[in-house]
C-alpha cells in the first residue's frame, strides 16, 4: 500500500479555495498522470487505472483484465473479477514526482484562466503600461500582470516607443492562448480619445457632457462632437478647459495630434456646419434620403473647409455620417447658372 502525503491532500483542498481549481478535477488529472507514469516506468502496455482515496491518501494501481485473463484467475469468482491490484512497492516516489508536475501545471492553467477572465472584461478600457520591447514587428507593453501586444496596425504613424517609457493604450481585444491571455492594445482606436476625455473632463465622466461621435486620423487630427445634458453647461468649453488646459493634456498624450471639439446638434445642417469648423459655412443643401450634403463656402474659406489633402472634409463626413461635397460660392453660382441655361435650352427646343 502506498500513501499520498496527507499534507498534499490538505494542500489540494486549499488550492480549491484559493485558486478555484476543483479538487475533483485535480484528482482526475492525477489519476490519469499516475497511469501514464506507471506504464512508462514499468514498461507495461495493458489497460490499468489508479485509485486515490482522499480520506486515507492511499494510492492503488489496478490492472484491467480482459475476458481471458479474468477467466484464468484462480480462486476467485470468474464472472465478477475484472481487475487486479498491481501496485508496485516503490511507486510512491514516482507518484510524488508526478503529483508535483500535475499540480504545478494545473495551477498555471488556473492562473491563466483567471487572468483571461479578468482581461476579457476589460476590452474597451484604457490602461497605462511601460514599453518593454519595440521593433519593426511588434511592441510589448508591460501592464503589470501581463504583457500586452501593440501591433504595427494599432501604432500611430510617426510615434516612437522607447524602452521604459510610460504609455496610455486602449484594450481592443483579448484572445485566449495556451500561454495565457493575449492582450491587444491600440493607440489609434477612437476609444482611446473617448477614455482620455473621460479622464480629463469631469463633466464627461459624470454624464453632464456626452460624446456623440468621434472621427480620427491617428497622429494627424481628431474631430469630436459633444452635447450638453444641462442647459447651463457649455460642452465645448468644458472639454477645452480653463485656458485650454484639459484638451492640452490630451493633445500632449497623443504627441501633438490636433483635436477639433465641436458641438453636436440634432439638426443636421447645424451639425455639418459645426463639423466643418474652423471653416465658416454659408449654406448647406441636404438630401435626407441619400444622406448627402452640398456645402457652400466663400472662396477664401474653400481650402480651409476641405483641409489639407481633404482631411477636414473627410473627418466631418465621418463625424456626421453624411457624404459631403464642398463648393465655393462662385463655383455654386456658376453651376446654378449653367443649370438655368440647360433648362432654358431644353424648353426652347
Amino acid at each position: 500500500m502506498i500513501n499520498l502525503n496527507k499534507n498534499l491532500i490538505t494542500a489540494l483542498v486549499e488550492l480549491e479555495k484559493e485558486k478555484g481549481i476543483k479538487l475533483d478535477t485535480i484528482i482526475e488529472a492525477l489519476e490519469v498522470a499516475f497511469v501514464s507514469a506507471y506504464k512508462k516506468n514499468y514498461q507495461v502496455d495493458y489497460d490499468c487505472r489508479v485509485d486515490i482515496n482522499l480520506k486515507t491518501g492511499e494510492i492503488k494501481v489496478f490492472k484491467i483484465l480482459d475476458k481471458d485473463e479474468s477467466s484464468s484467475e484462480a480462486g476467485v469468482e470468474k464472472s465478477k473479477n475484472t481487475e487486479i491490484e498491481v501496485t508496485p512497492d516503490n511507486f510512491g516516489r514516482i507518484a510524488a514526482q508526478t503529483a508535483k508536475q500535475v499540480i504545478r501545471q494545473r495551477i498555471k492553467e488556473a492562473e491563466r484562466e483567471v487572468m483571461y477572465d479578468e482581461f476579457k472584461d476589460r476590452v474597451g478600457d484604457m490602461v497605462t503600461g511601460i514599453i518593454q520591447q519595440s521593433d519593426s514587428r511588434f511592441t510589448l507593453v508591460d501592464l503589470g500582470k501581463v504583457e500586452a501586444l501593440l501591433p504595427p496596425g494599432e501604432q500611430v504613424p510617426g510615434e516612437r516607443y522607447k524602452h521604459g517609457e510610460r504609455i496610455k493604450c486602449y484594450i481592443s481585444d483579448v484572445r485566449k492562448t495556451t500561454k495565457g491571455p493575449q492582450v491587444i492594445v491600440s493607440r489609434t482606436h477612437t476609444g482611446l480619445i473617448k477614455k482620455l476625455f473621460e479622464l480629463e473632463v469631469p463633466e464627461i465622466f459624470e454624464g453632464i457632457v456626452e460624446i456623440k461621435s468621434i472621427a480620427r486620423e491617428a497622429g494627424y487630427r481628431t474631430k469630436i462632437a459633444v452635447k450638453s445634458n444641462e442647459k447651463n453647461v457649455d460642452p465645448v468649453g468644458a472639454c477645452v478647459g480653463p485656458k485650454g488646459s484639459r484638451v492640452k493634456m490630451i493633445v500632449d498624450e497623443l504627441g501633438g495630434e490636433k483635436i477639433d471639439i465641436v458641438e453636436y446638434s440634432d439638426d443636421i445642417v447645424t451639425f455639418i456646419k459645426n463639423a466643418l469648423s474652423p471653416a465658416r459655412v454659408l449654406k448647406v443643401l441636404t438630401d435626407e434620403e441619400n444622406k448627402f450634403a452640398l456645402v457652400v463656402v466663400s472662396s477664401d474659406q474653400l481650402s480651409l473647409a476641405i483641409g489639407r489633402e481633404g482631411q477636414n472634409a473627410r473627418l466631418a463626413a465621418k463625424l456626421t455620417g453624411w457624404k459631403i461635397d464642398i463648393k465655393s460660392e462662385n463655383q455654386f453660382e456658376e453651376e446654378l447658372e449653367e443649370a438655368r441655361k440647360e433648362r432654358l435650352k431644353s424648353k426652347g427646343e
